[in-house]
């Protein structure tokens, strides 16, 4: 599966992660290269990474999108996070980039989970499946919503890390999301009743700091 990527010179971090996702990489300068330079399978989707030129990276996706591209994923910095919005992508990714979650980013975007075996993530007796959103301890299925899920995802997949609250909405909930730090404690709350009492200190609260997985 290709996959389209600006600018023409991006960082070897992203065409390290990219290609690690199963994707071929075709960098373009502009958005008529997108079109022009379509390989005869099609793009899987489009990689804008943001460089000093924010505002250039993002008219080049709307007009990707707007003109009935593949979905466009953005690679920003946490500074450029509040110039994103639903028209410029249709998902991000915050640098320094996490090769793990740019691949099932990736993978969701170009709809490739549904020809790939499926992905599952376990920690313990937690099976995570992550093309079809269930999750099980042992034999018995979870009952989450979907913002629990992707909590106990987020979490399952980068165990160890301290994460602030402040990351957490912004990795989890994203950048549109306008609440507060109490919705991280209230869904941690929530995750730590449904994984039951033996396992509800896989999730550790970090005093003054923010949480804490496995």
């Amino acid at each position: 599966m290709f996959a389209a990527v600006h600018p023409a010179q991006p960082s070897a971090a992203l065409l390290s992660a990219i290609a690690a996702a199963g994707f071929e990489t075709i960098t373009v300068d502009d958005a008529a290269a997108v079109f022009e330079r379509e390989p005869d399978t099609g793009w899987g989707v489009l990689v804008v990474e943001l460089d000093n030129n924010t505002a250039a990276s993002l008219s080049l996706a709307r007009r990707v999108r707007d003109g009935g591209g593949p979905p466009v994923l953005v690679a920003a910095g946490r500074a450029d996070v509040p110039h994103l919005d639903s028209g410029s992508c249709d998902d991000f990714i915050i640098s320094p980039i996490d090769p793990n979650e740019l691949s099932v980013r990736l993978r969701r975007l170009a709809g490739a989970d549904d020809e790939a075996p499926t992905e599952i993530v376990r920690f313990k007796d937690l099976e995570l499946n992550l093309a079809t959103y269930q999750a099980r301890l042992g034999a018995v299925p979870l009952d989450l919503t979907y913002m629990e899920y992707e909590l106990l995802r987020f979490f399952t997949t980068h165990p160890g890390r301290v994460w602030s609250r402040e990351q957490l909405l912004s990795r989890v909930w994203g950048y549109d999301y306008f609440g507060g730090a109490r919705t991280v404690d209230v869904h941690v709350r929530r995750l730590r009743a449904k994984l039951g009492e033996e396992r509800a200190s896989w999730i550790a609260t970090v005093r003054s700091v923010g949480y804490r997985f496995g």
